[in-house]
């Protein structure tokens, strides 16, 4: 059935149980590619066949024509785990600055109320597509993020750094979605037709670059493997069998591997639906899962004017090559390090070696 969040608020023996399904193909037949992609018939599929009582939720991360993107990780938690709040701040739903796909499409929360997410994706470049590494990119937040951005006054780096060091700290710092389950089914085609019978790209004109010996990956599977193994340092459960590859339109031009044209592949679907099953299985047998201590669900994130006012004072200090005493921006720049006070922050380095005096 289709999801109600209102369910959310119920206890756990009286609410469903709630599946995330996502496809996470960059394709969209509303962009450039012109045509949906196989992710998104296989999650519509996958919506269709798991029982009736459950609520079943689902997204698509394809690239739509003029929609705002997945933002990227500013890698706060490379400054201070305690900077790094869940769920994140360093965007905001419908900024105008940033607009960011995550935040817009409630993913935080969603992710918060499903007891389990069924992930379908293709192989791009020996990993998974540049949108789905986004989404797990900005869920390092999940791993011991800080539930309360009010102990740091929003984003200040300097009380972050300090509370990484206090006994409260440890008391806010836990997985905030342990105990889910992931499931990845990824698939590819091993290169389609652009490989020759030497195992080397035909186009390749420099054929020692590239040794087929060397390449990657005895199962393919492992493209997803950062994945899944992110999932696993969290505390969400991916077990063995969930985590599946399947080879399709080896030896074919892309253009004859669309999804219409998947959908006629018997051993390709029949491993699909296969998958699904046991997901299914392993589901109900585990169970729901009871919400975590700090819920993205429900979360409101507090105003931060004056924070806001702050942060910017602190911007121009760096800006003029005063950062605050004690910070590390003051330590790098008295150690030579960064060479980064400048009024044209927005400017490129490349730009910037290119100016004319």
């Amino acid at each position: 059935m289709k999801p109600n969040d209102e369910n959310a608020k119920l206890p756990l023996q009286e609410r469903p149980f709630r599946i995330l399904i996502i496809s996470a193909s960059a394709r969209r037949q509303y962009n450039c590619p012109g045509v949906d992609s196989k992710s998104r018939t296989l999650m519509l599929k996958m919506a269709e066949s798991l029982p009736l009582e459950w609520e079943i939720d689902y997204e698509d991360l394809g690239n739509v024509y003029a929609r705002e993107r997945i933002q990227s990780c500013n890698a706060c938690v490379s400054t201070s785990m305690a900077l790094c709040v869940y769920p994140c701040n360093c965007y905001e739903k419908n900024s105008k600055k940033e607009p960011d796909l995550m935040w817009n499409l409630d993913l935080y929360a969603r992710l918060d109320m499903a007891d389990a997410w069924a992930i379908i994706g293709p192989i791009n470049w020996y990993s998974c597509s540049s949108n789905l590494k986004l989404m797990f990119d900005r869920l390092v937040c999940m791993n011991g993020g800080n539930p309360d951005e009010k102990t740091i006054d929003h984003k200040n780096p300097e009380k972050a750094m300090a509370l990484e060091h206090t006994e409260e700290w440890k008391e806010l710092s836990v997985n905030h979605l342990e105990g889910r389950t992931a499931a990845f089914f990824c698939y590819g085609d091993d290169g389609g037709d652009e490989f020759g019978a030497d195992g080397r790209p035909k186009l390749l004109e420099h054929k020692s670059y590239f040794n087929p010996e060397e390449e990657p990956f005895e199962n393919d599977r492992l493209a997803y493997q950062p994945l899944v193994w992110q999932c696993r340092y969290g505390g969400v459960e991916v077990p063995d069998h969930l985590w599946t590859y399947q080879l399709i339109g080896k030896d074919k031009k892309y253009s004859e591997t669309q999804a219409e044209d998947m959908v006629q592949e018997d051993g390709f679907m029949s491993a699909f639906e296969t998958w699904v099953k046991e997901f299914e299985n392993f589901v109900r047998k585990k169970g729901k899962v009871p919400p975590g201590k700090y819920r993205a669900f429900g979360y409101e994130p507090p105003k931060h004017i004056w924070a806001n006012v702050q942060d910017g004072l602190r911007y121009f200090k760096m800006m003029i090559g005063k950062p605050p005493k004690g910070s590390s921006p003051r330590a790098q720049q008295e150690l030579d390090l960064n060479k980064d006070a400048t009024w044209h922050t927005k400017k490129g380095e490349g730009e910037k070696l290119r100016d004319h005096d």
